[in-house]
């Protein structure tokens, strides 16, 4: 197949509800990968990203989520990208490789040369189109995404050891309890079909042990594997770390900044590091402003356009504004996400701070956060006059008439 004739699919991995409990109370009424960052759903920026991808024909979003949460956006996302945006619904939790290998034959209806993997929970600056040519180079089955860590950071991801001249992954380890490497696993992929005949081979493998194992009671009562089905496989265990040092799999490792997305207080980091990259890709989305005819902008912020902002508001840096809030005069926001419908008054002051739907906060009150803390207000919180909210979580529907710190209030 010559280079012009390459077409290339995305597979966007989003999980189910029941992922994501550490993001509630946030995820209480919204899929976390809906949940906003700098003004865009949490997914859509790796969307974004796969449409920079030379020949791309589908994205496809693949979770165990109820298709309903998914239908509206989709069919929006779909229409502003001009590519198809499709959501596959599992049945059950197949693993990251499972997954993929249960849509295999959609996703092999354009008959694609190249399969990008992602998880929709990191946030980097998805440098797709150059992986995609390092992956052409090595002529291997799949190219891992890496990035450089500190020593002290690197166990709670995936390990690995690359061979410095050519890159072919030699050993990789998930989450191991001795250091391996400063280099991880980024959870972003870029395979030939071929690891569909990779991921069968592993269920095979699964079927043919638990065969023997019928057999054996010793074998049954000690296999680490025993009570995995045989169609639930996973990229990390059972595909890289058997694959590797059998030249099948390489590397490309990324100098530009990379988080993993997996709290509330995580997502205010990932807001301003996609807000600061909107500066090369999307400058048109960021607001500008100094105090005479709209409010004094500081730093990266996103405004929606139907969001009200006072003129003597002072707003920034690291601040995203979502549909229809209205924020009053004199407020101060600073590092904060203000979600749909909210209503900061007169006075009001936010830092460090996530402030959910419909919630209010009232003149001269306070919401913040200090050192490593963030503040979370839930959907529908009222926050009255002159009440000061400090390293606090507020779950939905709760009014505050007094001052609260270092407090969850159910």
């Amino acid at each position: 197949m010559g280079s012009s004739e390459e077409k290339v699919v995305a597979v966007i991995m989003v999980g189910g509800p029941t992922k994501g409990t550490r993001f509630r109370a946030l995820s209480l009424n919204i899929p976390k990968p809906l949940f906003p960052l700098a003004g865009q759903p949490m997914v859509q920026h790796p969307i974004a990203a796969c449409k920079r991808i030379p020949n791309l024909v589908q994205i496809y979003l693949v979770g165990f989520h109820e298709e309903r949460e998914f239908a509206m956006y989709v069919s929006a996302i779909s229409n502003e990208l001009s590519v198809p945006v499709r959501y596959l619904r599992e049945d059950k939790p197949h693993g990251s490789a499972g997954g993929l290998y249960n849509f295999k034959d959609l996703i092999m209806e354009d008959n694609p040369s190249h399969i990008f993997v992602l998880n929709f929970d990191v946030c980097c600056s998805f440098p797709l189109p150059e992986m995609l040519e390092a992956h052409k180079r090595y002529g291997g089955m799949g190219t891992i995404l890496v990035i450089k860590v500190s020593a002290e950071s690197a166990s709670q991801f995936g390990e690995l050891v690359a061979e410095p001249v050519t890159n072919e992954l030699l050993h990789y380890t998930e989450k191991p309890e001795t250091f391996v490497s400063d280099h991880i696993n980024c959870g972003v992929y870029v395979f030939t079909p071929d690891i569909f005949t990779a991921i069968h081979g592993v269920s095979c493998q699964r079927k043919d042990r638990a065969n023997l194992r019928r057999l054996s009671s010793f074998e049954a009562l000690h296999s680490a594997t025993r009570n995995l089905p045989s169609d639930f496989v996973r990229l990390d265990q059972d595909i890289l770390t058997p694959f590797a040092g059998k030249k099948q799999l390489y590397t490309y490792e990324t100098m530009d900044f990379w988080e993993q997305i997996k709290t509330p207080g995580m997502s205010l980091k990932c807001s301003a590091l996609y807000l600061a990259q909107f500066r090369f890709t999307s400058p048109n989305l960021l607001a500008s402003g100094d105090g005479t005819k709209s409010a004094t902008i500081i730093g990266d912020v996103y405004i929606h356009p139907s969001a009200k902002v006072h003129p003597s508001a002072k707003i920034g840096p690291n601040v995203s504004i979502s549909a229809n809030a209205r924020i009053g005069a004199g407020v101060r926001l600073f590092s904060c996400i203000i979600l749909d419908g909210v209503e900061i008054m007169d006075n009001a002051v936010v830092l460090h701070a996530i402030v959910g739907w419909k919630s209010s906060i009232g003149k001269w009150s306070r919401v913040q956060a200090e050192g490593d803390y963030n503040a979370k207000l839930g959907e529908a919180v009222v926050v009255e006059d002159e009440v000061v909210v400090t390293n606090s979580i507020i779950l939905p529907n709760k009014t505050l008439n007094v001052s609260v710190q270092d407090e969850i209030l159910l």
